[in-house]
């Protein structure tokens, strides 16, 4: 049965199929074209993206500042192109074009049998890293925010759930993990974007409050599944090191909202560190900063 758009015209896995066709040094040329001109036509991006990295970087150079932005915008043109590969990634290809650090971790975690929470950022090919996590663990859930395109919705949840991973919008999320975890299987969810007040609790990130996202937290309190960070690093040769840290030890003193903020923050620095070292791989072009103290104190 074909998964075809809203107006029943063409099946989506023939989209993502002619777009693998093509080949990969193009693809990445054709995208690199449209995210160089995106940056050019897009002021209000390319300012997001400046002052991010200003505010966070205040003792680099404009120069320097523009350079990562410029680069961060080729990483999500890489993440684009390589996007229709996924489908047809087996373990023998993965094994050529990644490499893993850490895997006792990974191995370390999964021996507990209580499942496993992974968790990340928008950094290198975070596609890519849901796919070649899944090799070792299972089919993964994995918890994810719907785009506003409907078509492009039913694209990314067709090629993210090609391999065997589970895609669960984040607002059904909740009993899917639960489950999952249930199971001894592994749950993935990224932690870097901007939530609402409504959402999330404010910590610290890169020196500024940052509405974040505590389900993570929430959901590792409750079920002592070990938690994981996990990142996939673009090397310069164009291929790929999955970085799986060790597990993060979860503050439990009691006091469950203060366990939940002091744990979260953890996690949250945990990929500050990460992105420090490899600043043009991160989603900079996000408006992370964009829910503000003074919305929660309104309310």
């Amino acid at each position: 049965m074909h998964k075809h758009d809203r107006n029943g015209d063409i099946p989506i896995e023939v989209v993502v199929g002619c777009f693998g066709l093509i080949p990969s040094y193009l693809r990445k040329t054709l995208f690199r074209g449209l995210w160089r001109l995106f940056y050019h036509l897009s002021p209000r991006h390319r300012f997001i993206a400046v002052h991010n990295l200003h505010r966070s970087f205040p003792d680099k150079s404009m120069a320097e500042i523009v350079k990562i932005a410029k680069g961060a915008y080729r990483n999500l043109a890489f993440v684009s192109a390589e996007f229709f590969d996924l489908p047809r990634l087996d373990p023998e290809r993965l094994n050529r074009i990644l490499e893993i650090e850490g895997m006792e971790n990974l191995q370390t975690a999964l021996g507990k049998k209580k499942g496993i929470l992974l968790f990340g950022a928008h950094f290198g090919n975070w596609e890519l890293m849901a796919v070649a996590a899944s090799q070792f663990t299972g089919p993964m859930t994995a918890i994810y925010r719907p785009l506003d395109n409907p078509f492009l919705d039913r694209v990314v949840r067709y090629v993210r759930s090609s391999t065997g991973n589970i895609v669960v919008p984040k607002r059904r999320a909740m009993l899917q993990m639960l489950r999952a975890l249930d199971k001894g299987g592994a749950v993935g969810v990224l932690i870097d974007q901007n939530v609402s007040w409504r959402e999330g609790i404010f910590v610290d990130f890169f020196g500024r409050p940052a509405c974040t996202t505590d389900g993570l937290a929430q959901m590792a309190l409750r079920t002592e599944a070990p938690v994981i960070p996990a990142f996939i690093v673009r090397k310069s040769d164009g291929r790929y090191r999955l970085i799986i840290g060790e597990e993060v030890e979860m503050v439990r003193t009691g006091d469950r909202d203060d366990d939940v903020r002091v744990n979260t923050q953890k996690f949250t620095g945990v990929i500050e560190d990460m992105i420090r070292q490899y600043p043009d791989q991160w989603l900079w072009l996000h408006n992370r900063w964009k829910t503000k103290v003074h919305q929660l104190r309104k309310r």
